[in-house]
C-alpha cells in the first residue's frame, strides 16, 4: 500500500500500538539492567542475543544477506553509531536521569535527522518543521530544568543529571549520524533488515570490545528478572518490533508512522510515573504539552 493508504484497519493500528507500547516501555526496563551490573555489558547481552534473531528474521522474510563490501563498510559505520555509540550512551545517561525524560530527550531525534540531511543529502527542511521544533525543544527544556532542580536520587540510581543530560544528547547524536548515513544510495540499496542484522553484528563485536576495555570482566547476574529483561530488550524490543515498524512505513508511509514516537514517549513517562515516584509539577505538565504540540506540528510540516 501507499502512504496513503487508510489508518484505522487492524493492519495499521495493532503494529501502531504493539510498537509505541513495547519501545514506551524499554526505556525503563533498562534501569533494571544498569542497577549493580556495568552498563556496557548489559548493552553486549542484549545485542548478543538480538542479531542471530534478526539475521534469522532476514532469512525468514527472504532478504539477500550477502553484501559488497561498500555495503559491509556501511554496515559497520551503522553498527558503531547506533548499536554501540547509541545505546551505551543512554544507558549510562539513564544511571542519572528518569527513563521517561530519556525517551522525552529521544523524541527530539527528528531535529538532529533534519539539520544532517539537510547538511549531507540536501534535504528540504520546512519552516513550519523548524517551528514544531522549537515548541517541542522548549517543552523538553522545562521538563530537564525540574529535573535539574529536583531531587537527583529522586527515581534514579545516580546523582548527577546534568552529565546524564549530557550523555542522551551525545546518544541523540550518534543515533542521528546513523539515521542519516544508512539514507545513503549504498544503504538504499540493501534490505533494510539484512542492513540492520550486519550493523547489529558489527556494533556487537565493538560492544564486547568496549565492555571488556572499561568496565573488566563479564559478569554474570543470577537475578532472574535481569535476564528477562535481557530477553525482552532483545526479542521483543529489538527483533519483534523492527520488522512491526517497517511495516507500517510501508502501509502508511514513513511520516506518519513516525507520529508513534509521541506514543512511545507517553508510555515511558505514565511507566516513570508509576515505576519511578516521578513527580508531576505545572512545570512538567506544561513542558509535556508542548513537547507534544511541537512533535505533532513538526512532522506534519515533514510529512506533510
Amino acid at each position: 500500500m501507499s502512504s496513503g493508504a487508510p489508518v484505522l484497519n487492524w493492519r495499521v493500528i495493532l503494529p501502531f500500538i504493539l510498537t509505541g507500547s513495547i519501545w514506551g516501555s524499554t526505556w525503563f526496563v533498562i534501569t533494571g539492567q544498569i542497577d549493580g551490573v556495568p552498563a556496557a555489558w548489559s548493552v553486549f547481552y542484549r545485542f548478543a542475543l538480538a542479531t542471530p534473531a534478526l539475521f534469522l528474521v532476514a532469512l525468514l522474510m527472504k532478504r539477500r544477506l550477502k553484501l559488497a563490501r561498500p555495503e559491509h563498510l556501511l554496515a559497520a559505520f551503522v553498527g558503531i553509531f547506533q548499536f554501540s555509540g547509541n545505546f551505551l550512551f543512554v544507558y549510562h545517561a539513564e544511571l542519572y536521569v528518569t527513563s521517561g525524560i530519556v525517551a522525552m530527550m529521544f523524541s527530539l531525534l527528528m531535529v538532529p535527522n533534519a539539520l544532517f540531511g539537510r547538511i549531507f543529502l540536501g534535504e528540504r527542511v520546512e519552516s513550519g518543521f523548524v517551528f514544531g521544533s522549537i515548541v517541542a525543544i522548549i517543552g523538553v527544556s522545562f521538563l530537564l530544568f525540574h529535573e535539574w532542580q529536583a531531587n537527583p536520587d529522586a527515581g534514579v540510581i545516580g546523582g548527577n543529571v546534568g552529565l546524564g543530560i549530557f550523555l542522551a544528547f551525545v546518544g541523540i547524536l550518534s543515533a542521528s549520524i546513523a539515521n542519516v548515513i544508512q539514507a545513503n544510495p549504498t544503504g538504499r540499496a540493501v534490505p533494510m533488515v539484512s542492513l540492520l542484522a550486519w550493523a547489529m553484528l558489527y556494533g556487537t563485536v565493538f560492544d564486547l570490545g568496549f565492555a571488556a576495555l572499561t568496565a573488566g570482566p563479564p559478569p554474570f547476574p543470577t537475578s532472574t528478572s535481569y535476564w528477562m529483561g535481557i530477553v525482552y530488550l532483545a526479542l521483543i524490543g529489538s527483533v519483534v518490533t523492527f520488522p512491526l515498524h517497517y511495516n507500517l512505513v510501508r502501509e502508511i508511509g514513513a511520516g506518519r508512522t513516525a507520529y508513534n514516537s509521541i506514543l512511545t514517549i507517553s508510555v515511558a513517562m505514565l511507566i516513570s510515573t508509576l515505576f519511578e515516584d516521578y513527580r508531576w509539577t505545572a512545570l512538567t505538565a506544561g513542558g509535556m504539552v508542548l513537547g507534544v504540540i511541537g512533535m505533532v506540528l513538526a512532522l506534519r510540516a515533514k510529512s506533510g
